[in-house]
């Protein structure tokens, strides 16, 4: 049987990957009582699934028990009556342990959902308050494994690892008690078997691992190589370079060795069926062997065929829990590391934290201020060394600077999206880190280069900046956006669904759309991150006005690459080496003949004459 290690390969059960050995979880009475508290909230559920475990395990013996009474008393005393209410009595008990089975089995299910809905809660609440540093370090598939996966995992620690230990320790005890009430010379016999049984599963079960392990190596080869070979990128690449024999040749091989490794394994699987198959029988027929010796040389004389009958069918019914006991510290290892991954993840603090009573600062025209601010990713590359400016109430600043000068981390700082390192980023005469964190967000309006959309409709999209919107507002801040005309032009208008990521969009039917979202917002402070970049001339110019619009007595600060944006700022903000080169107007920065100038001679004036002999053509 194969079981999956958490975060990790398959591996057969009763033996760890090399990579769940690498990362075995230190064990401590803290993460138990981790743990536990989870489970405590249903204790009394618990309470119900155990006494089930333990009335199905005692039931469970009656059937083999009654299988002795039948041929001792029914069969060998020809009692025709008797045999019928025996056979009556296993049936009923084999119902009753069934129900009683199919109980626990509902209750078990309950508690792991609940469980598992309390836990992807708690998860989901706080991966929502992460900072933004956390989801550009980590992993998207990660952190959709941890919500998902590993925690529906856990359903699998309860329903499997846990109730399994009290079963199988449940089934182990009521039948050891059975089978030396009964006749302890052949439950000695019976368990002396068990070795016989478990030495051949480990050998042979680690032979298959490892054979599985290289057949999952070469499968991985291969779905590397169709992937790469068969993709629309990699088929085309393929006929240019006419490489269709020599990628056809190295697939025949690789899937050779698959087959043979396949091959190899299912050969020892039946090898092992039969061998284990031959050792099942031969703990039966010890007994048999044992309790005729008993019989026939009256060694014993209160030993009967049915008791040897009724060992024989409780001998079979101990081996197996007594196997899955043997597994225990694989079980329990794999359900610590799913857990340990799991509060991995609790345990990563959200050092962007609002205050308890966090400042309201009139956000109207409000001023900002940075000083001397200090900020960097990591902490051997510093990018913002010594930002100092401030933005007047009601004026609109532009940051420009080479590529990767920080133009778009300075803005970030303002609604927290990272906190500086050193120095102070102030809105209204506030230091951001004192003010209410909902109320700094909610006051500043934002629209990035990189336009997201939700995979809604388009009015979802357009009401996720405020829900209490009416359709005439809704309709205004579209027509102002200038994407109503193309809303309206849909078959579905604005039920129009957008695709993941608003992939059935183009860039800038997506960037209007967002322009729309953040008119519909109506912020105090606002900022425009390459907000045009994926718009032509003539949409630009078309939305300009609405832009323009937005900024009217708000405090703004717009990044951008487009030179008619950057003439129309109150002040030009020059970005680089982490500091603020230069700032200015257009014509004083000009003069200074410095890094802006360099901008414009390579960046601005290129952009402009494009522009210009754009709408000549036209």
């Amino acid at each position: 049987m194969l079981m999956a290690g958490p975060g990790g390969r398959l591996g057969p059960r009763g033996f760890l990957t090399e990579e769940e050995k690498a990362n075995m979880p230190k064990v401590t009475k803290e993460l138990l009582l981790r743990i536990l508290s989870y489970l405590k909230p249903y204790w009394l559920q618990f309470l119900l699934v155990f006494a089930a475990i333990l009335l199905s395990a005692a039931v469970g013996l009656l059937p083999s028990i009654i299988t002795g009474r039948i041929v001792d008393e029914a069969l060998v005393g020809r009692n025709m009556e008797l045999l019928i209410q025996l056979l009556l009595m296993a049936f009923v008990t084999l119902a009753v342990s069934e129900v009683i089975g199919v109980l626990e089995s509902y209750i078990n299910a309950w508690i792991s959902q609940r469980i598992i809905f309390d836990m992807k809660n708690e998860m989901y609440d706080h991966l929502q308050h992460m900072p933004h540093s956390f989801f550009t370090s980590e992993k998207q598939g990660d952190i959709i494994t941890r919500m998902n996966t590993d925690i529906s995992g856990v359903s699998s620690v309860i329903s499997g690892t846990l109730t399994s230990i009290v079963s199988n320790l449940a089934t182990v005890v009521t039948t050891l008690v059975a089978l030396f009430s009964m006749s302890w010379q052949l439950a000695i016999v019976g368990i002396i078997v068990i070795p016989l049984l478990i030495l051949p599963t480990k050998s042979v079960g680690q032979t298959r691992w490892q054979l599985l392990n290289e057949s999952q190596a070469k499968n991985d080869e291969m779905n590397q190589l169709i992937n790469e070979t068969l993709s629309v990128s990699g088929s085309l690449l393929v006929k240019l370079f006419t490489r269709e024999r020599k990628e056809y040749r190295r697939f025949v091989q690789v899937n050779e060795e698959v087959t043979q490794l396949a091959l190899k394994e299912q050969r020892s699987g039946k090898w092992f069926r039969v061998v284990m198959g031959m050792f099942t029988q031969i703990g039966p027929l010890l007994i048999y062997f044992a309790g005729g010796l008993l019989i026939i040389r009256n060694l014993d004389n209160s030993l009967t065929v049915g008791t040897i009958t009724a060992t024989v069918a409780l001998i079979n019914r101990l081996y197996r829990p007594v196997q899955s006991l043997l597994n225990l510290h694989v079980d329990f290892t794999r359900s610590m590391a799913l857990f340990t991954r799991i509060f991995d993840y609790f345990d990563k603090e959200n050092p962007i934290k609002t205050k308890t009573a966090g400042l309201r600062p009139n956000m109207k025209k409000a001023q900002i201020d940075f000083e001397h601010v200090a900020f960097s990713y990591q902490e051997d590359k510093p990018l913002l060394t010594d930002i100092h400016f401030t933005v007047p109430g009601g004026q609109m600043f532009a940051i420009v600077g080479p590529s990767g000068s920080g133009k778009s981390t300075v803005v970030n700082l303002i609604p927290r999206l990272y906190d500086v390192q050193s120095g102070k980023v102030s809105v209204a005469g506030a230091d951001v880190r004192d003010i209410d964190l909902r109320y700094l967000r909610s006051a500043i309006g934002v629209v990035t280069q990189d336009s997201y959309l939700f995979n809604g409709t388009i009015l979802d999209n357009l009401l996720y900046a405020n829900e209490k919107a009416s359709m005439d507002e809704v309709i205004a801040a579209c027509k102002t956006a200038n994407i109503y005309d193309f809303i309206q032009n849909q078959p579905e208008g604005f039920d129009t669904v957008v695709g993941n990521r608003g992939l059935k969009l183009s860039g800038g039917e997506k960037q209007r759309l967002s322009i729309a979202r953040v008119i519909l917002k109506n912020p105090k402070i606002l900022i425009l991150d390459e907000a045009t970049s994926a718009l032509d001339s003539i949409s630009e110019s078309s939305i300009q006005d609405a832009l323009e619009y937005m900024m009217e007595g708000r405090t703004s600060i717009v990044i951008a690459h487009r030179l008619s944006t950057i003439l129309k700022a109150d002040r030009i903000l020059v970005v680089k080496d982490g500091v603020i080169a230069e700032q200015g107007t257009h014509d004083e920065l000009l003069e200074k003949d410095g890094v802006y100038r360099e901008l414009y001679e390579t960046q601005f004036r290129q952009i402009l004459e494009l522009e210009e002999d754009k709408n000549e053509d036209k």
